[in-house]
């Protein structure tokens, strides 16, 4: 809300009329005006349609890599068939960053198992990613059991926004939606990242707001100048007590107009809102990432130095901030720079670690919260290797990255769980490893496109991440009933297309 929308509801200028002797009679009844919303305003926020925290949907949140990040093989490991240890050819691999001796397919002889395979987080990532290094420098450890994902191996074109990989009008569409903003964005874009929005699915009514800073979080309310004179509670105290004068007036009012009950219900609403408002923001550290102990400082995400100077941190916490606490539905972080095919390998690792980090903040905030997150991430298009090592203390004597190559691109979403891992489809390991891998790679590291629908569709990767996020609440059976139109097929191809159980039944609680 600015100052303006409050203007516009006749609330600044109200609040100095309406205080008379009719006020002060609602002060001294305290069954009439409380710290928080009292339960006759809490009903009528309901039937004004104010949303409550993230609509009860699961927060989502998308990370943009701008273009063509490596996803699969140094990072997330990627398979054929079987699920990912159906491992690749050593030549494919090697196409995907990872010399012969960091192949997962290598063994420990002391173990009989290999050294480059991590599944901490469930998903099966090689064990020296970057993204995953930087996943598990902000992510705790006690926080990492919660956490499991899916891989998708899907083509999309190299360097371009023009790939409709963004799916937040979708996950909109099907129920997400934020007590303050339905969607934000880090670009000033209609998808509010890099890559587009499928064309089906754009709404212009519910077009991003950027935001890629903490003053952007903090701009977007003002709850006036009442708050300061008075207490936070004793602000809200006063708003209830006009609400409540307002209606009474407004029952022996005959506005003359056709739409006398609408316009009353308007001015009902106003008063409403703007008390809801206050409620909730106006003690400054409920919005601004900066004072949120939980992100910043001694005990928080990011140290006061790293906050200070580093514009990604600033730009994940902003974002995170808004869709983990429900204030939105759902977020992307684009960060640019993925077109890191320079002639070393470094500086791709040391894009992914940033990356990575920002990743492990918005777990660990969702886990410190309390609530669920889904988390997806993607590129446009990816990068390939032909062999060379950098042996430098940042290359890892890994493949540097010799051009594009949309080929070896793939997606892949992450899912915390506060009350336990999130269960994958399935009877036996076999079917749950086909789930946890939603289509596979040939023995050379390139896609199969004849896998999945998503494995040459880019529009047809975000009606799978849609249905994913669907089966999150139970709701896959649903994924027809908002989009008829979708290209994912029958039932059968659906169940092999979703990875988890539900984790929440419908809504969250």
């Amino acid at each position: 809300m600015t100052r303006r929308e409050f203007i516009s509801q006749g609330f600044m200028c109200g609040t100095g009329m309406a205080l008379g002797a009719s006020a002060l009679s609602l002060f001294a009844n305290p069954r009439k005006a409380f710290a928080e919303l009292s339960p006759d305003l809490e009903a009528l926020k309901r039937s004004c349609g104010i949303a409550t925290q993230g609509a009860g949907r699961i927060p989502f949140i998308v990370f943009d890599l701008a273009g063509g990040a490596n996803i699969a093989g140094s990072n997330v490991l990627v398979g054929g068939r079987g699920g990912q240890m159906d491992f690749l050819s050593t030549q494919g691999y090697l196409r995907q960053g990872l010399p012969g001796n960091m192949t997962p397919s290598v063994a420990n002889p002391d173990t009989g198992l290999s050294d480059f395979i991590n599944t901490e987080l469930g998903l099966a990532f090689h064990s020296d990613s970057a993204f995953l290094r930087g996943i598990t420098d902000k992510l705790a450890v006690v926080n990492r059991a919660n956490v499991n994902g899916a891989v998708i191996p899907a083509r999309s074109e190299n360097d371009t926004g023009n790939n409709p990989h963004n799916p937040m009008y979708g996950i909109n569409k099907v129920g997400a939606d934020g007590s303050l903003l339905t969607l934000v964005g880090s670009r000033n874009s209609d998808s509010g990242g890099n890559s587009m929005a499928p064309q089906t699915m754009l709404d212009n009514s519910k077009r991003p707001t950027k935001i890629d800073r903490p003053s952007d979080v903090t701009g977007l309310v003002d709850t006036g100048d009442l708050v300061g004179l008075l207490s936070q509670d004793d602000s809200v105290a006063v708003m209830e007590s006009i609400q409540r004068i307002s209606d009474m007036k407004l029952s022996k009012v005959n506005t003359g107009i056709s739409s006398d009950e609408v316009l009353k219900e308007l001015v009902r609403c106003g008063y409403v809102k703007s008390a809801d408002i206050t409620d909730r923001f106006g003690d400054p550290s409920s919005l601004n990432p900066s004072l949120d102990p939980l992100i910043v400082g001694e005990g928080g995400i990011f140290s006061q130095e790293e906050f200070a100077n580093d514009r990604e941190f600033q730009k994940t916490a902003s974002i995170m901030k808004l869709v983990i606490n429900g204030f939105a539905g759902a977020g992307t972080i684009t960060m640019g720079g993925y077109d890191y095919h320079v002639g070393n390998r470094a500086t791709g690792e040391i894009r992914d670690l940033r990356a990575g980090r920002c990743m492990g903040a918005c777990l660990e905030y969702a886990a410190r919260v309390g609530v669920p997150l889904m988390m997806y991430v993607c590129s446009d298009g990816s990068v390939f290797s032909n062999g060379m090592l950098d042996e430098s203390v940042d290359g890892r004597g890994k493949g540097v990255w010799t051009g594009d190559n949309s080929s070896t691109a793939a997606s892949f979403f992450l899912v915390y769980n506060p009350s336990g891992s999130p269960q994958l489809i399935g009877a036996d390991a076999q079917q749950m490893a086909q789930h946890q891998q939603l289509g596979f790679m040939r023995r050379d590291g390139s896609v199969e496109t004849s896998a999945s629908p998503a494995a040459n569709n880019v529009n047809l990767l975000v009606e799978t991440v849609i249905l994913n996020y669907l089966a999150l609440h139970g709701e896959q059976g649903r994924l027809a009933e908002y989009f008829p139109n979708h290209g994912l097929g029958n039932a059968a191809l659906l169940d092999a297309m979703t990875a988890f159980e539900p984790i929440v039944n419908g809504r969250l609680v």
